[in-house]
């Protein structure tokens, strides 16, 4: 079982950058697949990145070029850097886990606006 605390959400400027960060209880060093998500009012929640156990990562479309997902695995920590903000990122970015069984952190807002 693995427990995850975002942080690192606020408010900022379009054209703004921010990094969110994901604490682990244990090690992630062995977990499959960690990866951020997003959830929009009134929307689904949709997968912005994934980042394996080797390092391997993947974007959706609205992330290619501006955010770069990372981890520690010294610190047990996943981090999601986002640059050149748009009113459209504003969401509740969420951490999940994945190793035979999906884990959630309880979301940090993320609100961009002028």
């Amino acid at each position: 079982q693995v427990q995850l605390v975002e942080s690192g959400g606020g408010l900022v400027q379009p054209g703004g950058s921010l990094r969110l960060s994901c604490a682990a209880s244990r090690s992630i060093f062995s977990i499959s697949v960690m990866a951020w998500y997003r959830q929009a009012p009134g929307k689904q929640r949709e997968l912005v990145a994934t980042i394996t156990s080797d390092g391997r990562t993947n974007y959706a479309d609205s992330a290619k070029g501006r955010f770069t997902i990372s981890k520690d695995n010294a610190k047990n920590t996943m981090y999601l850097q986002m640059n050149s903000l748009k009113p459209e990122d504003t969401a509740v970015y969420f951490c999940n886990a994945w190793n035979s069984k999906s884990y959630w952190g309880q979301g940090t807002q993320v609100t961009v606006s002028s």
